[in-house]
């Protein structure tokens, strides 16, 4: 697949949250590729580096990573300044990190509760918080939230997790209009059955089972990363610089 290029994309500071593997990896690789300059927060300081690296070596230039355990907000709020600090004001906020546990309703306890909506939710709030006043400064941005098709299709086995990404749309939707008049604008993507490596480790060990699932999509080809990313990058530039408050789905017409 040949990549779109988005030339107003260059030199502009990107911050990606959760980029160390899977679909936050992609996006780390998808932005650099554009010549942004790339900073990317998560916990994993191994795979961080090791991403770090891998973009060097292809690119010729380290994006920014930042090991940052985003359930800290004060550590969330530090590693932003210095990321601002090093590259200046973002013009572009992915916020993908999450964790789509598993979970029965009836055993899910107050404290399982907030772990799932700090690491899906709470974060997001204070991200997007902490970069308003930077792309005001600059005269504009893009905020991208990641959503899940998970709270449309009412999955089951996900109910604090399904609740999580749809209030990020509520935030979206309210985010847009509050800083709209700023020029920046903030909308929301619903990916779709994207088999991660963690995905296929923790959940979908059987490729009969993925198979059966995709039979649901109106495309039947696999939803990757690298799609995801791609929504991304057209969202990030000034091709979609009318668009704000919508949710994209991606996910091959899943039904």
């Amino acid at each position: 697949m040949t990549q779109t290029s988005y030339a107003g994309l260059a030199d502009r500071v990107v911050l990606i949250t959760g980029g160390a593997s899977g679909i936050g990896a992609a996006f780390v690789r998808a932005f650099a590729a554009q010549g942004a300059r790339v900073a990317f927060l998560d916990v994993d300081a191994d795979a961080g580096e090791a991403l770090a690296n891998e973009v060097a070596g292809i690119s010729g230039s380290a994006p920014l990573f930042v090991p940052c355990d985003l359930l800290d907000i004060d550590a969330l709020r530090s590693a932003m300044t210095q990321v601002h600090g090093t590259l200046g004001d973002a013009a572009v906020l992915v916020n993908n990190a999450a964790n789509d546990q598993r979970q029965v309703l009836a055993e899910v306890t107050p404290a399982e509760f907030d772990w799932m909506i700090g690491v899906n939710l709470k974060h997001v709030f204070f991200a997007a918080q902490a970069v308003v006043p930077q792309m005001r400064a600059r005269g504009g941005g893009s905020i991208i939230n990641m959503s899940s098709i998970a709270w449309m299709r009412g999955a089951p086995a996900l109910p604090v997790y399904a609740a999580a990404k749809a209030a990020i749309v509520g935030f979206t939707n309210s985010l847009a209009r509050l800083v709209g008049p700023d020029r920046i604008r903030v909308n929301a993507i619903a990916p779709g059955m994207v088999i991660t490596e963690r995905q296929r480790r923790l959940w979908f060990p059987n490729e009969q089972a993925i198979a059966e699932l995709r039979t649901r999509q109106a495309i039947p080809d696999a939803v990757t990363p690298e799609d995801i990313a791609n929504m991304a990058l057209f969202l990030a530039s000034d091709a979609s610089q009318r668009i704000t408050r919508q949710c994209f789905q991606v996910d091959g017409g899943l039904g």
